[in-house]
């Protein structure tokens, strides 16, 4: 694929902290709420890491919808305020791309997809998890002058070498 401009990056494990919304694709306009509702509450993490980069992780874990963390990354001297959660995250091999504002959402997941199909990687998956999407594991970051509306932020896809 021409044009498609990617990096493979390996992030260590990771403690992050936020809210989490679990719902329906008929739901999903609520979303939005809990990451404003987030990035709104980030001076509660008195040890986040980097409280300019609020990360999306997006499980797919339901056949109608998806389990979706609005968190910041956190060091350990973090307590957990009230109404959030704690995730942690495994230390993971990513293809990353960045997406600019003006392009389809969509379609930058469609590259991705069909970047996957013709790489020496696949998907990562957790053992023992089912999935209910061909790109069940999302994780974006998004800076904080991002335009709520047309959207710049790296998309981080887990992936490992195919065997």
């Amino acid at each position: 694929m021409k044009n498609f401009r990617y990096e493979i990056v390996e992030i260590p494990a990771y403690r992050a902290i936020g809210l989490k919304w679990d719902g329906p694709y008929s739901e999903v306009s609520t979303l939005k709420n809990i990451i404003m509702g987030m990035s709104n509450r980030v001076e509660e993490l008195e040890y986040a890491i980097n409280p300019k980069m609020q990360l999306g992780l997006s499980y797919h874990l339901r056949p109608d919808g998806f389990v979706h963390y609005s968190v910041y990354e956190v060091s350990e001297e973090q307590q957990l305020p009230e109404g959030m959660i704690e995730i942690n995250v495994p230390k993971m091999t990513y293809v990353m791309i960045h997406h600019e504002k003006d392009q389809n959402i969509g379609q930058s997941y469609d590259n991705i997809f069909q970047w996957l199909q013709e790489s020496d990687y696949e998907l990562y998956r957790e053992p023992n998890v089912e999935y209910y999407d061909r790109l069940p594991i999302k994780h974006e970051r998004y800076p904080y002058d991002r335009d709520v509306n047309k959207p710049h932020f790296d998309i981080l896809i887990p992936i490992s070498k195919r065997a």
